[in-house]
């Protein structure tokens, strides 16, 4: 394609998919942002109707507040900001959404393209205004950015997360992200009474789940996007998930040659933790 056909901001540029979705791609890694389905199919499949969020708004609580990990061109928080707003009357709980980004190209990429990002464009103004001012609220609905490396927020004060979407790049692309130190900060702020907390990544690889264990969470096999057969949900309860890792996938594990979490070696201690944890009772 022309440079025309693909504007570029910074580090990225919008590509379009086989499918003829417009996505984002990392100019360095050539990473694309939810290449299967495309952006909004991924985002309503994986964080919105599998977390049943229409549900959990219309049950009368506390605000439910969700962490963005990895806001990207933004797709997953305005997926659940619309879920909340078409709710309109039925829902009975506030929404909060707090987003942690390092670049917000990929968002200003997006949203200049209307015709290839149709579904950000009902919160044009909200995602301006978070990006100029880090906050946006409307009735019952409230968004806010933490610009920059995220594990700082992460080692601060936050909101008790009911949900995690949890989408940086990918661990080859960023491998940072991934590690049992950031996964646990991440787990620090989550919900642990109650229904627990869930947080949802599009990963299944093996290392993505036993960094899930070692940093605290109940690990579970989550909904397909289409082209992946199956996604990761995690949680503060076991019982929270629908389709908990079980016997044979830790059969598999200790066969398989993949066994080390993210960042890490596989050592004596590693795999004690991973044969202890609480998972498996």
């Amino acid at each position: 394609m022309s440079e025309e056909a693909n504007p570029r901001d910074g580090d990225f540029e919008l590509v379009t998919l086989r499918n003829g979705s417009r996505a984002v791609r990392h100019l360095g890694h050539g990473e694309v942002m939810h290449p299967s389905v495309g952006p909004w199919k991924e985002a309503l499949g994986l964080y919105v109707e599998q977390p049943r969020l229409a549900e959990r708004l219309s049950q009368e609580g506390p605000p439910l507040v969700i962490h963005d990990v990895g806001l990207g061109a933004a797709t997953n928080a305005v997926a659940a900001l619309t879920c909340a707003r078409e709710l309109g009357a039925a829902r009975r709980r506030t929404l909060e959404v707090i987003s942690f980004e390092v670049d917000l190209a990929p968002l200003r990429l997006a949203l200049a393209d209307a015709a290839g990002f149709p579904f950000l464009q009902p919160f044009r103004q909200a995602a301006e205004a978070l990006m100029r001012d880090g906050v946006w609220e409307e009735d019952g609905l409230r968004w806010r950015l933490h610009l920059g490396d995220a594990v700082p927020f992460l080692d601060g004060a936050l909101p008790v997360a009911d949900l995690v979407y949890f989408d940086p790049f990918s661990p080859a692309s960023n491998p940072d992200m991934w590690t049992e130190g950031v996964l646990a900060r991440v787990r620090r702020h989550c919900r642990g009474d109650g229904e627990g907390a869930l947080l949802l990544t599009y990963s299944a690889a093996t290392p993505t789940r036993v960094t899930l264990l070692l940093a605290g969470f109940f690990v579970g096999a989550g909904a397909s996007t289409g082209t992946k057969g199956e996604t990761t949900v995690a949680s503060t309860r076991r019982e929270a998930l629908a389709s908990p890792l079980g016997t044979r996938w830790l059969e598999r594990w200790t066969r398989s040659s993949s066994r080390a979490p993210h960042g890490a070696t596989l050592t004596p201690d590693v795999e004690a933790r991973v044969l202890a944890h609480p998972q498996w009772r």
